[in-house]
């Protein structure tokens, strides 16, 4: 192909292979997002929490915006990554693995899978990253609109699957599976479904164990991260069984449905932290400590009685 000239040899059939990917994928994830125009306005609970399963119209637009401006986005980090996979695959894999064997397609999908846990968890604890994600947990409502309400900056997961080409993994398989991985976590942003078979329920993300992981409740905060597999959380620690009806959104919400300050507004309340805390630590701590951290504060010793 002429339009691949630029490339070193190596690396121009790995890209040629993921273009047709690269597109189809991202024809699905747009038209996906259009399917989800038309919201229904719901009701409310008695305290202003809004209702099991309910719909806000300008809520979910706000979120189908997010989600559009997203597929965009991404497409430009995917078309970066593309190029730099195909570097990784042709130069320093050992070995690059058949995508015609299954064992491929295992290691493409739970790999992706597990580094996805690996980057939710990260996403949560380090501030810096939690900017991008957030956007993610600013609605109250919890619908399929919510699970289009995704991040514009997806440079932590292109880091993040780099192992993935380094093992040998072709890299259209790895934005495949992680295409697999966005389209089950579709189905799990619902109050309409309970709890499932409890096989299921322990080895798959279900829509009870996420709602768990967008409540803004203490018992649940910082919990299942899993993306199709809820095992990573019963492994390392973070699993979280559903017992209440969450509240959900963030703990200090974000009146507004601008998009723009729904995506922005951490990354600026980050910089005007930093510019106010005194010491290079205290900055450092409000930049990559988790959501929330504060520094040490400097207690005065009580008056002896004389």
């Amino acid at each position: 192909m002429e339009f691949l000239e630029f490339l070193p040899p190596q690396m121009r059939e790995p890209v040629l292979f993921a273009i047709p990917f690269f597109l189809l994928l991202l024809a699905i994830e747009w038209t996906a997002a259009r399917k989800l125009e038309h919201a229904v306005e719901g009701g409310a609970d008695e305290d202003g929490t809004p209702a099991a399963g309910a719909y806000h119209t300008r809520d979910s637009w706000a979120s189908l915006s997010m989600g559009l401006v997203s597929t965009v986005t991404m497409s430009v980090w995917k078309f970066f990554a593309l190029l730099g996979y195909a570097a990784i695959y042709a130069y320093l894999a050992p070995w690059q693995l058949s995508p015609t064997q299954w064992y491929t397609w295992v290691i493409a999908i739970v790999g992706v899978d597990l580094l996805f846990y690996v980057y939710h968890r990260t996403a949560h604890r380090v501030r810096l990253v939690w900017a991008t994600h957030q956007a993610h947990h600013s609605s109250r409502y919890f619908n399929f609109a919510t699970a289009l309400r995704q991040k514009w900056n997806n440079s932590g997961e292109i880091l993040m699957w780099i192992p993935l080409p380094l093992l040998g993994v072709p890299p259209w398989m790895v934005f495949v599976a992680f295409s697999i991985s966005l389209i089950y976590q579709f189905w799990i942003h619902t109050e309409h479904i309970g709890k499932l078979w409890r096989p299921f329920e322990f080895v798959f993300n279900t829509p009870s164990h996420h709602r768990v992981h967008h409540g803004m409740d203490q018992l649940y905060l910082d919990k299942n991260y899993g993306g199709i597999l809820i095992i990573w959380d019963r492994l390392f620690g973070t699993f979280q069984p559903e017992v209440f009806r969450p509240h959900y959104g963030l703990t200090k919400p974000v009146d507004t449905f601008n998009i723009w300050k729904l995506q922005t507004h951490e990354y600026a309340a980050i910089w005007r932290d930093a510019r106010a805390a005194r010491g290079v630590r205290a900055k450092l701590g409000y930049i990559f400590g988790p959501p929330g951290w504060q520094p040490a504060q400097v207690q005065t010793p009580a008056p002896v009685a004389p």
